[in-house]
């Protein structure tokens, strides 16, 4: 996940090259993807993961071998319908998040790019999580990792262009995300079709207790991700309303670095939806509240101790992307007060994903909703009162403490497991 975190940071690094307007265009478009990333793979991936190791703890392979192409189905079909929504209002969006002109104009360019071919995203995502909730973690890492790979060459060839191949600017780095995500999503296909998979795609007739038994985690744990991504992107347009488009780059350039710790949470966050999901499934409730607690902890202190690092050193982040004075200000300012607060963000998300391993979200869904209103709500006000970012800034850590606290206050009570959803299928 931290591999494919990078992808980001390896578009950005390369799109720097082409100025601030393309900075800038990119910053606007990123958290719309990366929201599209964490539907997918976090918030959906995650309820087919949790569905399928539930099953296979209560020993209902049969269920089990069923939820992969119904996994499929739902991916495609939401992927489709993201898609087309950043494809029609993606304009007027990115211009109410600060962007225009050069910068709005370069921002369209790689919006419909990587929203053009957003379906590969859904369908790669879908075929990890069914792996993932397998136990197996190895195979989509080494899959992701080669996508990482042929993207470090290709990004910089089609932006640039060399020889034959022309120069395609932004679009170009679009261009290089889609081609190495169906590269990943053939190779992830290919191995479930290997035989060497637990599951199997085989065909299955449409049944409602099996996609409810994805939708029930994974829609809310959407709502919850829906909710991630809106802060950064009503943030953005705060921070764009106060500062403009240098503002922008540079909050959006430092939040780079908050998005960073959500692979990294996911690295732990997936196991731990089948850590505790195959536990529930199999009745092992405290060994599945054992395990969330301990996933919790690491990622806790690996997500504090980026924050500081990046709180005591600002400028070794931000001037890998540029050299603005505004853009590095900002982002300093941002990161020197939000940063050591991402250890709770951490630890809120792994819990997350444990949640999403019991069948229970409730709290995730609350703890984000707080994280939403303190957030956005806050930061409006304080912004009306002194006209400063540090104050908004300061809203963003206040949040993000909550966030962390209050998931882990109620996975610590044992909400998680004393709630935890029955397997609602027949043992087959």
């Amino acid at each position: 996940m931290l591999a494919q975190a990078s992808t980001g940071l390896i578009e950005t690094w390369w799109v720097s090259k082409l100025g601030s307007d393309a900075l800038t265009g990119m910053a606007v478009v990123f958290p719309g993807f990366m929201m599209m990333q964490m539907l997918s793979a976090g918030a959906m991936g995650g309820g087919i993961s949790s569905a399928i190791a539930r099953a296979l703890g209560a020993r209902r392979h049969h269920d089990a071998e069923a939820l992969v192409m119904h996994a499929v189905g739902i991916n495609v079909i939401i992927g489709l319908v993201g898609a087309a929504i950043f494809l029609i209002w993606g304009r007027p969006l990115y211009h109410a998040m600060g962007a225009d002109g050069a910068a709005l104009d370069a921002a369209m360019q790689y919006s419909n790019v990587v929203f053009g071919g957003s379906v590969l995203v859904w369908l790669m995502n879908a075929l990890a999580s069914i792996i993932r909730g397998t136990g197996n973690m190895l195979v989509p890492s080494l899959a992701v990792c080669v996508g990482v790979v042929l993207l470090v060459p290709l990004s910089p060839l089609l932006i640039f262009g060399y020889g034959p191949v022309p120069a395609l600017g932004i679009a170009g780095g679009g261009w290089a995300v889609v081609v190495t995500t169906a590269i990943v999503t053939a190779v992830l296909a290919g191995y479930i079709l290997s035989g060497r998979c637990m599951v199997q795609f085989k065909p299955a007739r449409p049944r409602w207790d099996l996609s409810a038994d994805i939708l029930r985690v994974g829609a809310i744990a959407a709502v919850v991700s829906l909710q991630t991504s809106l802060t950064v992107l009503l943030t953005t347009g705060l921070v764009g309303a106060a500062g403009g488009g240098d503002a922008v780059a540079g909050y959006g350039t430092g939040a780079r670095l908050e998005y960073l710790m959500i692979p990294l949470a996911f690295g732990f966050g997936g196991p731990l939806v089948a850590l505790v999901g195959t536990n529930i499934g199999a009745g092992q409730n405290d060994r599945a509240l054992r395990g969330a607690l301990i996933g919790g902890a690491m990622v806790f202190v690996i997500t504090e101790t980026v924050g500081l690092v990046a709180a005591i050193w600002p400028a070794a982040w931000l001037g890998l992307f540029g050299n603005d004075p505004q853009m590095i200000a900002t982002g300093s300012t941002y990161l020197r007060i939000v940063g050591p607060a991402y250890g709770f963000f951490g630890l809120g998300l792994s819990l997350y994903f444990a949640s999403q391993g019991a069948g229970r979200m409730i709290w995730p869904l609350v703890a984000g909703l707080a994280r939403l209103v303190i957030s956005i709500g806050g930061g409006w006000l304080v912004l009306r009162l002194t006209g400063s970012l540090t104050w908004l800034f300061v809203a963003l850590t206040v949040a993000l403490v909550i966030y962390g606290s209050t998931i882990a206050i109620a996975v610590a009570s044992g909400s998680l497991v004393q709630a935890a959803a029955p397997a609602p299928l027949t043992p087959s």
